[in-house]
């Protein structure tokens, strides 16, 4: 918590030469390595962690920001999946997801998930700003501009830089 990582990664290895099994040393060692942008480091990390409990959504969902960080976004998709198997309502796992197929140019699949983490949480004005430019993209601009004023209105304002681009 106090930004002072490498120290953090001794101690948590220190933890892990104590109790080998501790998912949460794992996870934690590979939260700090992410913050140093060792995102190699930390997929390992979070790897392990979900090896001791396969269920451990929390590995998954930053394994899945990491593998994205790398431009892994199939990786991504497929850990962002395996939270939403573990946590159907988890917001956040919808929105990432829908990010990855972004950049696969799956806007369909984009959508799809953008519209479920707009059922989850009808204020999640990142999840209408990247569905407005999934619309974009494939060419629903009236609807993308709805978005895009959506998301202005729940206090994104660079939503009005989009809306000057596309829909005037």
């Amino acid at each position: 918590e106090l930004g002072n990582y490498f120290s953090a990664i001794l101690d948590f290895e220190k933890a892990i030469e104590i109790n080998s099994n501790s998912k949460v040393a794992y996870f934690n060692s590979g939260k700090a390595k992410d913050k140093l942008s060792d995102f190699s480091g930390a997929i390992l990390d979070y790897s392990k962690a979900i090896e001791i409990d396969p269920n451990y959504g929390s590995a998954y969902d930053n394994r899945g920001g990491s593998k994205n960080k790398l431009l892994d976004y199939r990786g991504a998709i497929l850990d962002f999946s395996r939270v939403i198997e573990i946590n159907p309502n988890n917001e956040f796992a919808y929105l990432e997801r829908g990010f990855s197929k972004m950049q696969l140019y799956d806007y369909e699949g984009a959508i799809f998930d953008f519209n479920k983490t707009i059922e989850i949480n009808r204020n999640n004005k990142f999840a209408f700003i990247q569905r407005g430019l999934s619309k974009i993209s494939i060419n629903e601009k009236d609807s993308a501009c709805l978005d895009f004023s959506k998301a202005g209105e729940l206090g994104y304002t660079e939503a009005y830089e989009l809306i000057k681009e596309f829909c005037n």
